[in-house]
């Protein structure tokens, strides 16, 4: 199997962490902070969607493993999983895909002994991951005992494979109230196989007034010709988040946050998709 080589490389971070000392124990402030506007950082989140009837709920989080004594670089975990629930009525939630990752991660940073554009830290992190997708009971309808919408799909039937081995390189600026990055993207390998191994990203987060924010992250994704069944060129994914952080209640972790998503799906399942939609929720970073 192709992702034995990352599996292997869990395994054995976790055991390296079961042998180091105390300090080096696991911490969720990571020295790398996730991004904000990125939905697909390991986080926990309740965002249902204002424009119709789907709510998205994920589940994960980043931790770091070890720390150097300078604490210049770390080495951490990434578990997560990013949910599409269809909203019925008596407060069920089928379950229409979700999506599975878990990966190990290594951050760098470095203090700049003379700003640069305002900024006084670079910093960088370099994720190893696994994904994979399914769709699940919100997506079969129990009367036909079929799938439902199978000629939606990239090929036209359900069940298909969807998995990927990626890796994820991320450059930041930062102060200690706004930062901007670059990101890039490589799938050394991706089922379907007719997928493009490349995707790039950058994003800006801003601090405003009264604990608020304003975030954007802005990907170019393959995108999927239906014709040549295979993805031909890039198509340009936003997603913009203003939010406000809870410290006033003395939940400094805790965050509403209003998105704004415009592009190609998050969800495997739907790698075909463009879709458009607005959110609004609670964030909770560990």
């Amino acid at each position: 199997m192709h992702n034995k080589p990352l599996a292997l490389a869990c395994s054995l971070l976790l055991l390296l962490a079961s042998s180091l000392p105390a300090q080096a124990a696991i911490r969720l402030d990571n020295m790398f902070s996730p991004l904000l506007a990125d939905p697909m950082e390991p986080r926990i989140a309740v965002m249902p969607w204002l424009d119709e009837n789907y709510l998205q709920l994920d589940i994960g989080a980043s931790a770091d493993l070890y720390r150097n004594d300078s604490e210049t670089i770390a080495v951490g975990i990434d578990f997560g999983t990013w949910s599409l629930l269809q909203r019925s009525d008596n407060f069920k939630f089928p379950v229409d895909t979700i999506d599975y990752l878990f990966g190990i991660n290594m951050t760098y940073r470095n203090p700049l002994d003379e700003p640069l554009l305002g900024f006084d830290e670079f910093s960088t992190r370099i994720r190893l991951s696994h994904i994979s997708a399914h769709f699940e009971d919100g997506h079969y309808d129990e009367d036909t005992d079929e799938w439902m919408n199978p000629e939606a799909t990239p090929f036209g039937t359900i069940p298909f494979t969807y998995s990927r081995e990626f890796i994820n390189l991320v450059a930041a600026l930062s102060n200690d109230r706004h930062r901007v990055y670059l990101g890039y993207q490589f799938l050394w390998h991706t089922i379907p196989d007719e997928i493009s191994r490349h995707a790039f990203q950058a994003g800006v987060e801003l601090s405003t007034p009264g604990n608020t924010y304003l975030a954007a992250d802005f990907k170019l994704l393959p995108e999927w010709n239906q014709d040549k069944q295979e993805t031909d060129g890039f198509h340009g994914t936003w997603n913009l988040q203003a939010g406000w952080r809870l410290t006033t209640l003395g939940l400094g972790n805790v965050r509403v946050a209003c998105n704004y998503f415009n592009g190609m799906s998050r969800h495997g399942m739907y790698f075909n998709h463009d879709e458009e939609y607005t959110t609004l929720g609670v964030i909770v970073d560990l």
